[in-house]
């Protein structure tokens, strides 16, 4: 199994992932000499490892709603949200 740097990885990532894909290779990658992560070809994610299911479009939106409304029971300042941050900006 070849080695690779960071740096390496990062210049030639397009290449690399080909040669994974194509010829199942597998790399230790390093960063400073110490390896750090492996790159292995997948045929299967397995599913213990898969990310729980992201929520809907509509459910951001609705948690994004209520975060605001509490956001504006509890806000004090004669300032609008969008003033202050217009006034953090400059």
């Amino acid at each position: 199994m070849r080695s690779i740097g960071v740096r390496e990885l990062k210049s030639q990532a397009s290449e690399i992932i080909q040669t994974v894909r194509n010829h199942r290779a597998r790399y230790v990658i390093t960063y400073r000499g110490e390896p750090v992560g492996l790159l292995t070809p997948l045929d299967k994610i397995p599913e213990a490892d898969r990310s729980p299911a992201l929520p809907s479009d509509q459910a951001v939106w609705d948690e994004l709603d209520r975060l605001a409304e509490e956001i504006g029971r509890g806000w004090s300042s004669p300032q609008s949200s969008a003033e202050g941050l217009s006034e953090m900006r400059r």
